[in-house]
C-alpha cells in the first residue's frame, strides 16, 4: 500500500525514493509485524483464555508432565502471527505483484483450515479436530490453485514455460528437470508437506517458531537474489522475475515470529496451534515453489523433514512389525522420554536449524 502511494513520488521527494527499495520495505514490514505481535499479544492471550476456558486439550497418552504443566494454555496464537504478517505485508509490499498475493492466499487458506481444526478441538475439548482426510483435501485444493497461479505468473513475467514446470537442483547450475503437468502435483506435495511438517514440529514451547523464522529469513534472501537479474547471473542461479518482492513477506513473517516468541517462550503463555503451524509451513512451501528452490527447502527445513519422517517411520514400523523405532514420535518427544529437558531439546533443535540454513544459503554460491 505504502509502495503504491509513495513510489510514484520518488522523483519529486527524495524521502519517497526509499519506498522503491525492497530491503527498506522489508525492514518496515518486519518492525510493523513485530510491534503488532508485541502490542496485541497480551490482550489476545487474555481474550483467548476467557473464551477457551480450559485451553488446548493435552493428549493423556502423551508426555506426562505436559498434562500438568501445559494444561489450560490457550491455543490459536497463530492469529497473532497472521495479524502481524498480513498487516506488515499489505502495508509495505508492492500489491501489484502477483507473488505477494499467491503467498498471502496460501498462508490465509492454510490458516483457515488450522483455525477450524483448533476450534473443534477447543469447543469439543478433544485432541481430534478436523478429520485428516478433509484437512488434506482442503490443503491440496489451495496448493493446486497456488502452484497453477505461480507457474502462470512466471510465464507472464517472461519465463520459458518449460522452465516454469522444471525442478532446479542445488550445486548444479544448469541442470533442470522438466516435470511438465506433473509439476502441479510436485508443487502441491511441497506445499502440503511443508505445512504438515511444521505442524508436527510444533510440540514444545518455542520449538517451531524459531526454525520457521530462520527458514523465512533464508528464503527471503534467496527470493531477493533470484528476483534480481544481476545477482542471479553472478551466482549462476535461475532468474525468477518478480519474486524479490517476497522478501517483504518474509520480513513480516520474521517480525511477527519474534513478537510471538515473546509470548511463546518457555513457559509458553500461548500456543500457535494449527492456525499458526499450518499457515507458516504452507507459506514456506509456496515461497520455495515460487522461487524454484523446492529441494533447497528440504535442506533449510531439514528439521521439519526429520520430524515428519520420524512419524512416518514410527507408524510404518508399528504396523509392519508391531515395534516402535522411537520411544515416542515426533522425534522431539523421543528425547523428552529419554529425559532431556525441554529447553535442551528446543535450543539444540534451533542450532540444527541454523546449521541447515547456512548449508541452504551455501547452495547459492557452490555451483
Amino acid at each position: 500500500m505504502l509502495y503504491l502511494l509513495f513510489a510514484p513520488l520518488a522523483d519529486d521527494f527524495q524521502v519517497a525514493n526509499l519506498f522503491r527499495y525492497i530491503t527498506f520495505r522489508s525492514g518496515g514490514a518486519l518492525m510493523t509485524a513485530m510491534l503488532i505481535a508485541f502490542v496485541f499479544g497480551q490482550p489476545m492471550i487474555g481474550w483467548l483464555r476467557r473464551k477457551q476456558g480450559r485451553g488446548q486439550p493435552i493428549r493423556a497418552e502423551g508426555i506426562e508432565r505436559h498434562v500438568i504443566e501445559k494444561a489450560g494454555t490457550p491455543t490459536m496464537g497463530g492469529f497473532l502471527i497472521l495479524l502481524g504478517v498480513m498487516v506488515g505485508t499489505l502495508l509495505w509490499a508492492d500489491l501489484s505483484n502477483s507473488y505477494v498475493w499467491i503467498v498471502i492466499f496460501v498462508t490465509a487458506g492454510f490458516g483457515l483450515i488450522g483455525f477450524i481444526d483448533d476450534y473443534q478441538k477447543v469447543t469439543k475439548q478433544t485432541t481430534d479436530g478436523l478429520g485428516s482426510k478433509l484437512k488434506l483435501l482442503g490443503e491440496f485444493a489451495i496448493a493446486l490453485i497456488a502452484v497453477w497461479w505461480a507457474t502462470a505468473t512466471a510465464t507472464a513475467n517472461g519465463m520459458d514455460p518449460a522452465v516454469t514446470t522444471s525442478i532446479t537442483f542445488p550445486f548444479f547450475k544448469d541442470f533442470l528437470f522438466n516435470l511438465g503437468p506433473l509439476f502441479l502435483v510436485f508443487g502441491c506435495l511441497v506445499i502440503v508437506g511443508s505445512g504438515n511438517a511444521v505442524n508436527m514440529t510444533d510440540g514444545l514451547d518455542g520449538l517451531a517458531i524459531v526454525p520457521v523464522m530462520i527458514a523465512a529469513a533464508t528464503f527471503g534472501v534467496i527470493a531477493y537474489v533470484v528476483g534480481r537479474v544481476d545477482f542471479a547471473e553472478y551466482l549462476q542461479v535461475l532468474y525468477t522475475p518478480g519474486t524479490g518482492e517476497i522478501l517483504v513477506f518474509c520480513g513480516a513473517l520474521l517480525g511477527a515470529g519474534l513478537g510471538f516468541l515473546w509470548w511463546n517462550a518457555p513457559p509458553a503463555m500461548i500456543f500457535m496451534g494449527d492456525t499458526g503451524s499450518l499457515s507458516l509451513g504452507g507459506a514456506l512451501g509456496v515461497i520455495a515453489v515460487a522461487v524454484k528452490h523446492e529441494i533447497v527447502l528440504a535442506i533449510v527445513g531439514g528439521l521439519f523433514v526429520l520430524e515428519m519422517v520420524s512419524v512416518m517411520v514410527q507408524v510404518a514400523s508399528f504396523k509392519l512389525t508391531g515395534k516402535r523405532v522411537f520411544r515416542m514420535a515426533p522425534i522431539h518427544h523421543h528425547y523428552e522420554k529419554k529425559g532431556w529437558a525441554e529447553a535442551t531439546i528446543v535450543i539444540r533443535f534451533w542450532i540444527i536449524a541454523v546449521v541447515l540454513a547456512l548449508i541452504g544459503l551455501a547452495t547459492l554460491k557452490l555451483r
